[in-house]
C-alpha cells in the first residue's frame, strides 16, 4: 500500500501539534503547512529555515510556510460571512486557509486534510454550525478531519476506509484545555507555546486603523498593512501618514519596514521615537511629524525642549529644529 499522507493547518500552537502528532500515531505522514500574511506570523518569513528545524526537532513534525496575504486582503475587503465584533472575519479567514491548503493536496499527493480544531472552543469559527459551513464553503467535505474532537463528527472518507481509526482519537470539546494537557504529556510534549493572545484583527485600536485604511481609495497593499499595525498612528493634515515607535523593539520594526518615497525621522542628540512618514510630501506635514517625535522623545531635567530631528527623505537628507508638538493635532489612532 503507498504511502498515506495529511495536510495539516498548522498554527504553532498546542492543539494544532497534537492534532498532527495523534494522526502520526496512525502510521500516516503528515505534511504540515503554516500560512503567513501581515496579520498573523509574518515574521516567520525571515526565518524559515531555522523554524522549520526547531518544530521538526522539538515536536518531530515537518513544516513549511506559505504566504498567503494576497487572497486574505481581497477576502478581507468583503468577508462573505461578515465579520466579528471588529474587524476579525472569523468563518471566512478558515474558510480561506481550508481552500488554499486544499489547493495543495495534489503538489503532496495528500489524501485528506487536518486541523487543530475544537469543537465549542472558540464562539464563531468553532461551532458545530459553523464547522460544518467551513467543509461546505471550502469544498472540503469528507476530507477535512479534525483530529481532536473528530468523534463528535461525521465521519470522514479516510475513516470510512478504515485508514484512520477515529475510536484511537482524542474527543475534546468546550475552552477547556485539561484534555490537550494530558494528551501532551503522554505524547512526550513538555514544552508549548500557551494560548495566543487574541487575533489583531480582533484588537479594537488595530481594527479601526485597519477599517479606515480599507475604506480610504488607495489600492490595498502588504505593504502599507505593515505600517499601519506599528506603533502610534497619526494622519497629518496635508495625507501623510505617521507611525511612531514606543520602544526600541518598535523603532527598529519601523526603521525595516522605510521604503521609497517614505521619510525616516530620528531626533540628534537624544533617545526618541523613531517616526515614518507616509504619503507625506508637503513640508508642514514634515514640521509636524518633527515635533511628534521631539513630542515623544526623552524629556529632559526642564521638561519637553526644542531639538533637531534628521530627516531621511527619498532624494535628500535634511533637519529640521522645533518645540515639541503640544497638541495632538491630526492624531489618527494611537
Amino acid at each position: 500500500m503507498s504511502e498515506i499522507i495529511a495536510l495539516a493547518l498548522f498554527s504553532g500552537g498546542l492543539d494544532s501539534i497534537l492534532a498532527c502528532r495523534v494522526i502520526q500515531e496512525q502510521n500516516i505522514r503528515v505534511q504540515a503547512v503554516q500560512f503567513v500574511t501581515p496579520f498573523f506570523h509574518d515574521d516567520l518569513l525571515q526565518q524559515e529555515d531555522e523554524y522549520r528545524s526547531y518544530i521538526k526537532k522539538k515536536y518531530d513534525i515537518d513544516v513549511l510556510i506559505r504566504d498567503i496575504t494576497l487572497p486574505y486582503l481581497t477576502m478581507l475587503e468583503n468577508p462573505p460571512h461578515g465579520y466579528g465584533k471588529y474587524f476579525n472575519p472569523c468563518i471566512d479567514c478558515k474558510i480561506l486557509m481550508v481552500s488554499e491548503i486544499k489547493k495543495m493536496m495534489a503538489e503532496f499527493d495528500a489524501s485528506f486534510i487536518i486541523s487543530g480544531e475544537v469543537v465549542g472552543q472558540r464562539p464563531m469559527s468553532q461551532r458545530k454550525d459553523t464547522m460544518r459551513v467551513i467543509e461546505r464553503d471550502s469544498n472540503t467535505d469528507l476530507i477535512l478531519l479534525r483530529p481532536l474532537c473528530a468523534r463528535s463528527q461525521k465521519l470522514t472518507q479516510v475513516e470510512l476506509d478504515g485508514i484512520v481509526d477515529r475510536n484511537q482519537l482524542p474527543d475534546f470539546s468546550g475552552r477547556g484545555r485539561s484534555g490537550q494537557i494530558r494528551l501532551a504529556t503522554e505524547l512526550g510534549i513538555c514544552d508549548y507555546p500557551n494560548p495566543a493572545g487574541g487575533c489583531v484583527l480582533a484588537d479594537p485600536v488595530l481594527s479601526k486603523r485597519l477599517q479606515k485604511y480599507f475604506k480610504t481609495d488607495r489600492k490595498i497593499s502588504p505593504e502599507d498593512i505593515r505600517f499601519l499595525l506599528v506603533g502610534r498612528q497619526f494622519l497629518l493634515p496635508h495625507g501623510g501618514w505617521l507611525a511612531l515607535g514606543r520602544k526600541q523593539q518598535e523603532n527598529s520594526k519601523i526603521t525595516a519596514l522605510h521604503q521609497s518615497g517614505d521619510y525616516l525621522f530620528n531626533m540628534k542628540n537624544r533617545p526618541g521615537p523613531t517616526g515614518l512618514l507616509r504619503y507625506g510630501h508637503h513640508p508642514d506635514d514634515w514640521k509636524l511629524a518633527a515635533a511628534l517625535v521631539v513630542r515623544y522623545g526623552k524629556k529632559t531635567e526642564n521638561g519637553p525642549t526644542a531639538a533637531v530631528v534628521c530627516i531621511e527623505g527619498p532624494d535628500k537628507v535634511f533637519e529640521i529644529k522645533t518645540d515639541p508638538c503640544r497638541d495632538e493635532i491630526g492624531q489618527w489612532l494611537r
